[in-house]
């Protein structure tokens, strides 16, 4: 089967087409992202291949049709940037990667709270500069602070069980409690006590209309003085705009992001000979206590193979019986969105 993969990128293909190899499917790597520009590329191919930033709303997914694809296999695990309802009138059929590295993002996440907690990335910038002073790199230990997990599926409980090794108090929130998330020592509480009671937030839930901007102005508030705020989620589960100003009242004490609202525009691109025209997104960078990767949580050999793999299966099971050869756990359906 042809198989258009739009925002292909170098560090992927040798993972695609080595899984490919045994299932022959013809490759074609389009570095641009998929859009209402874009979407004709992919004409004579049954199947389309998307990453988090391609666009695949309804407009995109009738050029998509009209041009003979009739599936579209996302190499993520989030789905927000499909339009289901389109796609499912259409009768094209949509499946994910669920879960291909959990450790990468929580590992990742974890990291973020150690460097913007010890400061490391400012203490590298000092050494380097043969600057050894410690005035402004105190942090505190982790053993005994309290962190809030929102959101306890498969990356959430890692996050969980790494911090449980660190002797964090862990607080969870989700809507399904996970028997291993509470073995492991975690307690599930309600946002309100979350928020109150965390020196640490991290973000892992999905990005659907219940969970966007569900740190706003509001939650901000409820959060202890002084908070440090993950998210390696999704990017508009952060009001950015409400974060701003609760980072300049001095209320929010650190954040560390790894995603971004309007992401789609900058990240996985070298934009460093250009202006950045997001004054959201610059006015973020000028706080010190930010901490900004561009979306790399995921960014492991292991993980960038297991994507691979399972999107290569996915099409491979679709061309053979469907929808039907499509492991139900990696269909997405307007039942999944609801």
């Amino acid at each position: 089967m042809r198989i258009s993969l739009y925002s292909s990128k170098p560090y992927e293909k040798p993972f695609l087409e080595a899984v490919n190899a045994a299932a022959g499917h013809e490759l074609v790597h389009l570095d641009a992202r998929l859009s209402a520009a874009t979407a004709s590329l992919a004409a004579g191919s049954p199947a389309v291949s998307i990453f988090v930033g391609d666009d695949a709303s309804g407009a995109v997914l009738r050029t998509l049709h009209a041009g003979g694809t009739r599936m579209l296999a996302l190499r993520s695990a989030g789905f927000n940037h499909v339009d289901l309802a389109e796609a499912e009138r259409l009768g094209i059929t949509v499946a994910r990667v669920p879960a291909y590295s959990p450790y990468s993002v929580a590992e990742h996440a974890v990291g973020l709270m150690l460097t913007l907690n010890r400061k490391f990335h400012r203490a590298y910038a000092r050494v380097r500069e043969q600057n050894f002073a410690l005035g402004g790199l105190m942090g505190f230990d982790m053993h005994g602070k309290t962190v809030g997990v929102i959101g306890t599926g498969t990356i959430g409980e890692v996050v969980c069980r790494i911090l449980r090794g660190f002797g964090c108090r862990v607080l969870a929130s989700d809507v399904v409690k996970k028997p291993a998330v509470e073995a492991l020592g975690a307690r599930y509480v309600s946002l309100a006590e979350l928020y109150a009671a965390s020196d640490i937030i991290t973000l892992h839930c999905p990005l659907t209309p219940e969970t966007r901007h569900l740190i706003g102005a509001a939650a901000l508030a409820a959060m202890k003085p002084g908070v440090m705020l993950i998210n390696t989620s999704r990017g508009a589960v952060v009001d950015t705009r409400a974060l701003i100003s609760s980072l300049k009242r001095g209320h929010v004490g650190s954040v560390g992001l790894d995603v971004y609202e309007e992401e789609g525009d900058l990240f996985f691109k070298d934009l460093s000979a250009e202006v950045i025209q997001d004054d959201v997104f610059v006015r973020l960078l000028t706080f010190p206590n930010v901490l900004i990767t561009a979306h790399q949580g995921f960014f492991t050999r292991e993980a960038c193979e297991g994507i691979a793999r399972t999107t290569i299966q996915n099409v491979s099971g679709f061309e053979r019986a469907g929808l039907a050869g499509v492991p139900e756990a990696n269909r997405v359906t307007m039942r999944l969105h609801a």
